[in-house]
C-alpha cells in the first residue's frame, strides 16, 4: 500500500463530499479514471518529505493515531504550505489525466481545479479516523 495514494484519495473523497453547489452539479462516472503506475518513480517520496517522515508506516501510524496532516507537519518542523501545494499540484494532474483519458469534460475540469486549493487546505486540517 502506497500511503501517498491514501491521502491522496481520501482527499479526493473529501473533495467529493463537500457537496458544494459545483461539484453537486457534475456527473460521476463509476469507470476507473486512470491506472496507478506500480513502478517505483522516485527514490524519495515527496508527500514524506513534505511531512518530515521517515516512512510510509511513520505516517500511516500518525493518521491512524488520528492526527491531521496539520499535526503531522507541526509535530516534525516541517512547513504546511509545502504540503499543500504538492497535493494540489498532484491532484491536478489527476484532474489532467481525467480530463485527456474523457472521464471528464473541460468544464468538470476547470471547476474542479479551482476548487482545489481550498478543499486541499480544508483536508490538511481535518483529522480522520482509519
Amino acid at each position: 500500500m502506497n500511503i501517498k495514494r491514501v491521502v491522496i484519495v481520501g482527499t479526493m473523497v473529501v473533495a467529493m463530499s463537500f457537496g458544494g453547489t459545483s461539484w453537486s452539479k457534475l456527473t460521476v462516472s463509476a469507470s476507473p479514471v486512470a491506472k496507478w503506475s506500480t513502478t517505483s518513480v522516485a527514490d524519495e517520496d515527496e508527500l514524506l518529505v513534505a511531512l518530515n517522515q521517515s516512512s510510509d508506516e511513520e505516517l500511516y501510524e500518525a493518521l491512524y493515531d488520528g492526527k491531521s496532516l496539520q499535526d503531522i507537519v507541526t509535530e516534525h518542523n516541517g512547513d504546511i504550505a509545502d504540503v499543500i501545494n504538492l497535493q494540489v499540484s498532484q491532484l491536478t494532474n489527476q484532474l489532467q489525466l481525467r480530463l485527456a483519458s474523457g472521464s471528464i469534460t473541460v468544464q468538470q475540469y476547470e471547476v474542479q481545479k479551482a476548487e482545489l486549493k481550498d478543499i486541499v487546505t480544508q483536508s490538511v486540517l481535518t483529522t480522520f479516523s482509519i
